[in-house]
């Protein structure tokens, strides 16, 4: 017995720009429309990792929690594009404004605990001279 398989077409790169422009709520990252430009495979690229990190369909994670998880993520590690992105798809998403606020407290304090871990040695000794 023999299986055919049917290849999947691949989305163009304006169909991804179209999508991400609806995501991200009427804008697209810069980087992104300069990559566009000068190197449109990674753009296609990037959005097939973007459908395997975070799947329309079947997913174990809605689509609010992925944008917020991406948010605080960008918050904690400075990415002020994807900070930006990711405010413009909680807005296009109608996410709360009291869930942005607690994913931004969470960020704060995620960092704020790396610091706290990484003063281990300088508290240890800060100690031994008591």
């Amino acid at each position: 017995m023999t299986t055919t398989t049917t290849a999947t077409p691949q989305p163009t790169l304006e169909q991804v720009l179209a999508g991400m422009t609806v995501s991200l709520n009427g804008t697209v990252p810069e980087s992104v429309r300069l990559a566009a430009t000068v190197m449109p495979d990674m753009v296609l690229r990037h959005a097939q990792d973007s459908g395997y990190a975070m799947p329309k369909q079947d997913g174990a994670l809605s689509d609010e929690t992925r944008t917020l998880i991406y948010l605080g993520i960008a918050l904690a590690t400075g990415s002020h594009a994807c900070i930006d992105a990711m405010t413009n798809k909680a807005q296009a998403q109608h996410i709360e404004k009291t869930k942005i606020l607690e994913t931004f407290k969470i960020a704060r304090f995620a960092e704020a605990t790396r610091v706290l871990g990484n003063a281990e040695t300088l508290l240890a000794k800060l100690a031994l001279d008591d």
